[in-house]
């Protein structure tokens, strides 16, 4: 029988919103669970860690809270759309200083958002985006792209365009790279994003 730690008066709130199973042999009486010594201690060996991954969970969420109330870029980060408090953390420590940049150009490289380019002779060739580039930078601007497009006109219309021109995946990229040029912008002239009104 599997054991659902979503099932039972005893169960917290959290246990119920996430659903973990266990394959535990148990038995159900009048006043709850019963199951064999041996069940049991793996019971409490994996509500041992579920304890300390929540609190792990909860020091990470106050990491990010105090760096997300001392960091002015993150804050205008925050403004753009698609970029919630802890993608935009993310974002400006990822970066963390601008000056290394010259301009969008050369953050699109170090985000590694930029096709990968071969030459022969009078022809060029441009594939899939390159290997290299700060994964974690790529992953913030790509995964912020869905939420970007639904929130903001300009965004969902430059997205679509080029998604039926080049299709779904390169429309992603290109708007990961527009989010980057967004970001670039609103850090360098320390103002928030100003979204695009009809």
């Amino acid at each position: 029988m599997h054991f659902s730690l979503s099932s039972g008066k005893r169960c917290g709130r959290r246990w119920r919103e996430r659903r973990i199973f266990f394959p535990l042999k148990v038995r159900r009486c009048s006043w709850g669970w019963i199951c064999p010594e041996g069940e049991k201690r793996l019971l409490e060996a994996l509500l041992k860690t579920h304890r300390h991954l929540e609190t792990r969970i909860e020091e990470s969420t106050a990491l990010v809270e105090k760096l997300y109330e001392e960091s002015r870029e993150a804050q205008l980060i925050r403004t753009i759309p698609g970029f919630g408090k802890y993608l935009a953390v993310l974002v400006a420590v990822e970066i963390a200083d601008l000056s290394r940049f010259s301009d969008a150009a050369h953050l699109h490289a170090y985000a590694g958002v930029i096709p990968s380019t071969h030459s022969s002779g009078d022809r060029t060739h441009h594939g899939k985006i390159i290997r290299a580039g700060n994964r974690w930078l790529r992953w913030a601007a790509v995964e912020a792209v869905w939420p970007g497009i639904r929130a903001d006109f300009d965004l969902r219309c430059f997205y679509e365009r080029l998604s039926r021109a080049k299709g779904a995946n390169k429309a992603k990229v290109a708007t990961a790279r527009r989010l980057l040029t967004i970001i670039f912008k609103v850090w360098k002239e320390q103002r928030n994003y100003i979204p695009y009104r009809r």
